[in-house]
């Protein structure tokens, strides 16, 4: 059934008592989908991620000619990869808002010799930078009539040697020269201009590169560590607990993500029992650098107006470049809630003030607004169970939890009958 638009959250009355699992990690599910592309015969993922940015992934990897199965109710998608081979040589790919699909496929596409592929997504998308990939594909030989999308690229196959790239506004720009390294004609040695942000996931890439070497037939999705923040959250907001099944927090998980988990474990917000996240007594704010995990910088802000005293989030100025500019949309919603909010660069200073209910959240087409304040709507701000707070485009979670608010709901109603 659709979501209503706008959506009340319903708060819990009780406190939190149930489980639920993680969806697969998209940007394990999206690198996956890769590197299978580039094996030596099929791969199939098992827990893969069913949401609007895999299925863009998918449907871009057939326009160029590959051969994928999907098989939703069990999770599994096998690709048959071609070794380094790129089948069709004219394609036209949409990458909607999907950042790993619109830097991973461009970087693809160039092992092909002779290839021309017209890229466009979202009018969102044309906003999100790739220019600094396009800058390094070109002195492999390939070049783009643009360097922001819509734009056409010429391919040349990747001769290899050294590349340099600016990856300073995503990370995303340098995973997607490692994902295809090791099928150049030569040796590829990328090097960084400067630094990059997000540089736990350019360890996810340099990993699964290495996983993938040893030609997987099978290939295990971690669950989302970074929707797992928003579960590790829930319970601050309404007491109790919540089994998390799929969370990996052990020193094997490739996601730096899980590290939120982690930080509101050492601030006394929760207690970690295994995969298990329970309330703990401290609801006070505190100052975190989460340049490494910027994906969950929103769920504290969020969560921000119901810790005592100011909570200052930094090194999120890259953000600002992401489905929207999260830092000034983060900003401009806690306001609108009656938050005193200090916006910089780089950084939100959020003082907590009183909640001021009967708004309606702008979610900016982008899924973690949706998520994060969703779990500050469980808040009984009442006291009575009355909804306070609705969330506009709450589809929008879509792009990799499509399920969300369903879930949501089953653990109100598990606490009900707890």
């Amino acid at each position: 059934m659709p979501l209503a638009d706008p959506l009340l959250i319903p708060p819990f009355t009780r406190p939190c008592i149930g489980a639920m699992t993680l969806p697969g990690s998209k940007s394990i599910t999206n690198r996956a989908l890769i590197l299978g592309a580039l094996a030596d015969g099929p791969v199939t993922l098992h827990g893969a991620l069913f949401s609007r940015d895999t299925r863009i992934m998918v449907a871009a990897l057939k326009q160029l000619g590959f051969e994928v199965a999907v098989d939703e109710p069990a999770l599994q998608i096998t690709i048959h990869g071609r070794g380094g081979e790129i089948p069709n040589a004219t394609a036209d790919i949409d990458v909607g808002n999907a950042g790993t699909a619109a830097r991973f496929l461009t970087a693809l596409v160039c092992l092909r010799n002779g290839g021309t592929y017209r890229f466009d997504g979202d009018e969102a998308m044309r906003a999100r930078p790739i220019g600094g990939l396009l800058d390094a594909l070109t002195g492999q030989g390939a070049s783009a009539s643009a360097r922001s999308f819509p734009f056409t690229l010429h391919t040349a196959g990747l001769p290899g040697g050294r590349v340099t790239i600016d990856a300073s506004a995503s990370s995303q720009l340098i995973s997607a020269l490692l994902l295809v390294a090791p099928k150049a004609r030569t040796p590829l040695q990328v090097e960084l201009a400067g630094e990059t942000v997000s540089k736990p996931f350019i360890t996810i890439t340099e990993r699964m590169v290495r996983q993938f070497a040893a030609n997987p037939r099978d290939y295990a999705v971690e669950g989302d560590a970074t929707a797992a923040s928003y579960f590790a959250a829930l319970p601050v907001v309404t007491g109790g607990n919540v089994a998390v099944g799929g969370l990996n927090l052990g020193p094997e998980a490739l996601q730096g993500d899980g590290d939120f988990c982690r930080l509101l474990a050492r601030q006394g917000l929760i207690h970690l029992d295994g995969t298990t996240v329970c309330a703990a007594s401290v609801r006070t704010g505190f100052t975190a650098d989460f340049n490494a995990i910027s994906d969950t910088f929103l769920t504290l802000a969020a969560l921000a107006p119901l810790l005592a005293g100011p909570t200052i989030i930094t090194g999120i100025a890259h953000t600002r470049h992401q489905e929207t500019d999260r830092v000034a949309g983060m900003a401009r919603e806690l306001i609108k809630l009656g938050q005193h909010v200090i916006e910089s660069e780089d950084a939100l200073e959020i003082h907590p003030r009183p909640l001021r209910p009967g708004q309606e959240i702008e979610t900016y087409h982008d899924h973690r607004f949706a998520m994060s304040f969703g779990i500050l709507g469980c808040h009984d701000l009442h006291g009575d169970g009355r909804p306070w707070l609705a969330l506009k485009d709450p589809a929008c979670c879509a792009k990799t939890f499509p399920h969300f608010f369903d879930v949501l709901e089953s653990l109100r109603q598990a606490s009900l009958r707890a």
